[in-house]
């Protein structure tokens, strides 16, 4: 007690003089490594002469320069800390403004062979539009990126992608979008070491600086690099599904005073198989059931693929920054296999005839994406940034389709067979410049001017086989010219004030676009005008009870081949459709939460779609044709609510667990009735992460997903239950790691649709490749300390890259 009344009464007095002369005087500097690197963050403290009790402090920017304003003449101490160094501390006797120009902090010596490093507890920050959740020096780091975004809360991993809840996901390094399509996006990201992530942010309701079309976004902060020299690591994973697969990579980095340099470079070899039971009823002119086709379907796909991301910074001078990354990846073989037999009934489910369908398609491509940037740091603190980003991209494909007719009697009748070449060439310039002001401590102002100009060229040609000849259909060949270019200006307020945050933001859009088809002799022209505002805002009303509200709205766009007319042929009888005709999607998102008792949260939420893009499996009942069609839907719309808690256990164990109820409705006018459906669901995730050993070397994960019967698409999809159990052991002095990872334990994830409105009605049951057994091992060498630069290419337009069907 006597001490905390000394502490207040010298503060007091401290206070009190300060103010009393009130001559406003000022101490700077800038902290610095031993080998001349700015330290960020480094903590820089004012402590009284009287006890040495803490008065004021700040902490230093990106270049390492701090200032504390607001002092008068006194004695004092000034205390500079930062982890992995020794502390600075120097007696003052300020009289007036004090430069103390550079202090270099000197590093603490490493003797692993006498000190253990006990890692830290992961720790979740909540904000009124993400979550943050913390995982430096923890031990998920030891995993790979993939690993740390399946433990992060809020985030679903699975076959289709990434999604936070049921939106999908847009995911960022360092703020630069990763532009690389769902399966290549995982790929990369569970073939990278999480050894220098700092944090990983949750982002639903993304300012104004982001692009109009990041709905909900996923940032990986990567910690930033404090010593020189050189680090590496390679790492090997085998994985055994139905098939076995493995990949294996490395990854170099080396920093000077003046350069950094971060390679890495990852090589693929899979075989994945699906398989999928199919019902379709076809109706008559009656609309009663005239035939029912039942199809066993697999599918085979065997890949090589070829990862290379590079990171290149330059420090021209303590102000200026010249960076260049690329990204690259390239595919020399695929191969994509379709058996497919389907029996035919009438009404009765009397056998009446068959035939099997054979598909096999082989592709290449190469996907390289490069970005130039420039940063002006001022001395104000502000900062200027210049991007020029450039994709190439190339995919081809070839398909010979084969199908075999038999009759009542399963006696041969007929075959038919064709062959398909197709191309598609995208080129993707985009720049972009961005400025951001700190007002003051408390505020920031950000603005910045993009401009993006995309062109595709796609080509596709048909030869029917008779005879062994190939003949040219001209119905079924086509060339597609794609051009788009988008304008967009932003600007974001942020401002924090006693127990407020508020962040408001708007972005506007002016796109002009226009795809022409050769073979319909149509031109699709669509020129747009677009805002969209964002605002978030939190009141904290007692220390343990917070609220907050949000509100965006952003845009989807339709993708380059959903754009493409033509015609995929995945048999006869399947086929996928583009539709040039599509217009963007306009989603606004409503929450409203609150946050109670440290470890819980209840939010409210309503989204609406306006003209959502859906690829809907529409049955002709006349030419008994299955078309996937991408459609704008009339109307969807979502809301729910969600029940979250979070807590440590005890110092071993981390619970998360998260339960929503929501309801999906989805409105559609086919020209032959108007749709409407909607659906209860409830969505659950239940996660546990432990620790073991004294050092927490040991680390194992269980992680369950319950996903309810849902609607997508027109169709209810059936209860899955996903799970994951992930063990992770460090040794080698925490140089090596070995992992082990078995995916959907009760083999519940595999799912059943179904579709019945008006004429249509057809179901499928589909069996992924998603059940396996994953061994990894990773190894680290050089300086391990060492965090890198690494991040991606940016531009946004790359993401809706998408491959033939």
């Amino acid at each position: 007690m006597i001490r905390r009344l000394r502490y207040f009464f010298g503060v007091f007095l401290f206070a009190l003089c300060f103010t009393a002369f009130a001559q406003d005087f000022s101490i700077s500097g800038q902290v610095l490594d031993p080998n001349n690197s700015p330290i960020e963050f480094a903590n820089v403290v004012i402590l009284t002469e009287i006890d040495g009790d803490y008065f004021k402090g700040t902490s230093t920017d990106t270049k390492g320069f701090f200032n504390l304003s607001g002092l008068s003449e006194a004695t004092l101490y000034i205390k500079i800390s930062y982890i992995g160094f020794e502390e600075f501390q120097q007696k003052i006797d300020l009289t007036g403004d004090l430069d103390l120009q550079i202090i270099q902090l000197k590093a603490i010596p490493e003797n692993l062979d006498e000190v253990t490093v006990i890692s830290k507890k992961p720790t979740l920050t909540r904000k009124p539009d993400r979550l943050i959740f913390n995982v430096e020096n923890t031990a998920l780091i030891e995993g790979s990126t993939l690993g740390v975004l399946k433990s992060t809360p809020g985030i679903i991993v699975s076959e289709g992608g990434i999604t936070i809840k049921s939106s999908p996901a847009t995911v960022f390094i360092n703020n630069r979008r990763v532009q690389l399509n769902s399966d290549e996006l995982i790929q990369l990201l569970e073939s990278s070491s999480a050894n220098s992530i700092k944090s990983i942010e949750v982002i639903t309701n993304p300012s104004a600086s982001y692009d109009a079309d990041s709905g909900a976004v996923i940032n990986i902060i990567m910690s930033r690099n404090l010593v020189a020299g050189y680090r590496g690591s390679g790492f090997t994973n085998y994985t055994q599904g139905v098939f076995p697969r493995y990949n294996v990579g490395t990854s170099h980095y080396f920093k000077n005073d003046k350069v950094n340099v971060n390679v890495n470079y990852t090589y693929t070899s899979k075989k994945i198989n699906r398989d999928q039971d199919d019902r379709v009823n076809f109706f008559d002119t009656s609309d009663e059931i005239d035939q029912i086709w039942k199809s066993n379907v697999n599918r085979n796909t065997w890949s090589e693929t070829h990862n290379l991301n590079l990171n290149f910074d330059y420090y021209l001078d303590d102000k200026n920054t010249l960076s260049l990354t690329s990204t690259g990846l390239y595919l020399p073989y695929f191969k994509y296999q379709i058996r497919n037999n389907t029996n035919i009934f009438d009404e009765n489910l009397v056998f009446d005839s068959r035939f099997t369908a054979d598909n096999l398609s082989r592709d290449n491509k190469y996907n390289i994406g490069t970005d130039i940037i420039f940063r002006h740091d001022f001395d104000n603190s502000a900062n200027l940034t210049f991007n020029a980003h450039y994709t190439i991209y190339d995919y081809d494909r070839t398909q010979n389709v084969h199908t075999s007719n038999f009759d009542i009697n399963n006696m041969f009748l007929n075959a038919t067979e064709f062959n398909t070449i197709a191309n598609q060439n995208t080129d993707i310039i985009t720049g972009k410049v961005d400025y951001s002001l700190p007002i003051n401590e408390t505020s920031n102002f950000d603005a910045g001017l993009k401009y993006s100009n995309i062109n595709t060229d796609s080509d596709i040609t048909r030869f029917d086989i008779i005879g062994g000849t190939e003949i040219l259909d001209a119905n079924n060949s086509d060339v597609f010219k794609y051009d788009e270019k988008v304008f967009a200006a932003y600007s974001n307020f942020t401002k924090s004030w006693d127990k407020w945050d508020l962040n408001v933001g708007l972005r506007v859009e002016q796109s002009n676009i226009e795809g022409e088809s050769a073979t319909l002799s149509a031109t699709n022209t669509q020129d747009y005008f677009n805002w969209f505002p964002n605002a978030s805002l939190s009141h904290q009303i007692f220390e343990n009870i917070s609220i907050y509200g949000n509100y965006k709205r952003s845009i989807t766009r339709p993708s380059y081949t959903n754009l493409n007319p033509f015609t995929f042929f995945i048999n006869e009888n399947t086929v996928v459709l583009g539709n040039p005709n599509l217009v963007p999607t306009y989603i606004d998102h409503i929450v409203l939460g609150t946050n109670f008792l440290e470890n819980f949260t209840v939010e409210a939420y309503y989204k609406n779609f306006d003209g959502d893009i859906l690829e809907l499996p529409r049955q002709n009942n006349v030419t008994n044709i299955i078309a996937f069609t991408p459609t704008n839907l009339d109307k969807k719309v979502e809301f729910g609510f969600d029940f979250i808690f979070q807590k440590y256990i005890t110092n071993n164990y981390f619970l998360y667990a998260v339960t929503s109820f929501y309801n999906s409705s989805e409105e559609m006018n086919f020209g032959e009735g108007f749709v409407e459906q909607d659906q209860w669901s409830n969505y659950s995730v239940l996660y546990n992460n432990f620790s073991f050993l004294e050092d927490q070397s040991l680390n194992a994960s269980l992680t369950l997903t319950w996903v309810g019967k849902n609607l997508q698409q027109f169709q209810k999809i059936e209860n899955r239950l996903v799970t994951e159990l992930s063990i992770s052991k460090s040794i080698f002095k925490k140089k090596g790691v070995i992992s082990l990872t078995v995916e959907d334990i009760f083999n519940l994830q595999d799912f059943e649709t179904t579709t019945d409105y008006l004429n249509q009605s057809n179901s499928s049951f589909v069996d992924s490749d998603n059940r396996f057994i994953k061994l990894g091992f990773r190894y680290k060498f050089g300086n391990t300390k060492l965090s890198t630069n690494e991040r991606a290419t940016s531009a946004e337009e790359r993401d809706r890259l998408k491959d033939m069907q």
